[in-house]
């Protein structure tokens, strides 16, 4: 499907981000037909590009996993000379996107109170580490640390083990979600007041607002959650078990799936024991529970546990690996692996568009760029240069 039937066809997008949050946020901008210049440093590019191994026929298998659908540009916006290309690019852009530190972009001259005074429909979103306001604004934002200081490493791991990051980058990933939220909405808005906004996310706020339930235990209580290893703090049973030849986890919601859960068990002291008649009980009882059902569930395999299971109607599932993930017909149904042809790296499996949108849905249309690959295309078609003034952009290492 091509990009002019997305439902951000028609945007488009200057992208100067790098590294995770910022280039996920506009990989979802793209994904649903909105135009993403990438601009990039001449020569060195956006920092991941760097970043391995694996490395694909010289490629970051890092840089291509969030960088497709774009166009890369490369400019120094340092050079005094970049600045008549740039200027034609934001004023015909709607959005600009960037996850510099504070007061980087004001430095250039590419600030939000410059460029929205210059061009007043320009939707300006910044993604830092701390936001762009209070006390930490000027500190930087690195995902492991903001993973730390959130609160989700003190509740991620084992009781009497270490705190542990998790295995994605999740802080940078929920900020480029939301900050492409913002974006949409500020959008949205702008059909109404004519007029863009700045859109300021800030990562520890983004991961801070993952904790929900949690901060939701600790404003009622006042105690502050722990590390619980894969149990649930508030539903029992809710975790993993091991069976004979591997992990599965079990999700009883409620007191009518508990039962269910016994009967594929066969364990009819199990069903009757007062002690776990309910989830508050099951809670309540946890350190009794736990025992008597790793002792049950280890006596067969995961599959017949998990098959058993569904067929009850209680929710479940294997503890698979990442190789069993992608390789799982579901994905494949849903059009999650997808393949693009790339300049270099050849054939190239990427993640699907995970947002299914009936009329207007978001399509894989073309693989991550080489570093570049549009610079002369963009200059000369939306920059309205000639060959010549092109090439003297490239002689004085502007672009």
């Amino acid at each position: 499907m091509p990009a002019d039937d997305g439902a951000l066809a028609g945007v488009t997008v200057v992208d100067f981000t790098r590294v995770l949050s910022g280039p996920y946020c506009t990989m979802l901008l793209a994904d649903m037909g909105a135009r993403v210049i990438k601009i990039e440093q001449p020569g060195r590019g956006d920092d991941t590009r760097g970043w391995g191994p694996p490395f694909v026929n010289g490629e970051s298998a890092y840089f291509l996993s969030i960088n497709r659908n774009k166009e890369s540009l490369t400019l120094d916006l340092k050079h005094p000379a970049a600045r008549k290309p740039l200027d034609a690019l934001l004023e015909r852009a709607d959005v600009v996107v960037e996850n510099f530190r504070p007061g980087t972009m004001e430095r250039l001259g590419l600030g939000y109170d410059d460029l929205h005074r210059r061009f007043p429909r320009l939707v300006y979103c910044s993604v830092s580490g701390f936001g762009q306001t209070g006390p930490r604004s000027a500190e930087p934002g690195y995902d492991a640390v903001i993973q730390g200081e959130a609160g989700l490493m003190s509740i991620t791991g084992a009781a009497d083990g270490p705190p542990f990051r998790l295995g994605v980058a999740i802080a940078d990933i929920v900020s480029g979600m939301f900050a492409a939220q913002g974006i949409a909405m500020a959008l949205l808005a702008r059909t109404r007041t004519r007029r863009g906004q700045r859109v300021d996310v800030g990562m520890l706020d983004a991961t801070a607002a993952l904790l929900t339930y949690q901060a939701g235990i600790y404003f009622a209580t006042g105690t502050t959650p722990g590390r619980m290893g894969n149990r649930h703090p508030t539903i029992v049973p809710y975790e993993t078990f091991p069976a004979s030849d591997g992990d599965f986890v079990v999700a009883v919601g409620n007191d009518e799936q508990w039962r269910r859960f016994c009967a594929v068990l066969g364990d009819r002291d199990l069903a009757g024991d007062s002690r776990f008649a309910t989830n508050r009980d099951r809670v309540a009882n946890y350190d009794a529970l736990r025992p008597l059902l790793t002792a049950r569930l280890q006596q067969r395999s995961r599959n017949e546990w998990v098959d058993d299971l569904k067929r009850a109607g209680v929710p479940c599932g294997s503890v698979r690996g990442v190789a069993e993930v992608l390789q799982d017909p579901q994905l494949a149904a849903r059009e999650m692996i997808e393949t693009v042809e790339h300049a270099t790296a050849g054939a190239l499996r990427v993640l699907g568009v995970p947002i299914k949108l009936s009329d207007t849905p978001g399509v894989v249309r073309t693989a991550p760029p080489a570093l570049g690959q549009d610079t002369k295309q963009i200059l000369r078609d939306d920059c309205g240069m000639s060959e010549a003034e092109i090439e003297r952009l490239r002689i004085d290492g502007a672009v």
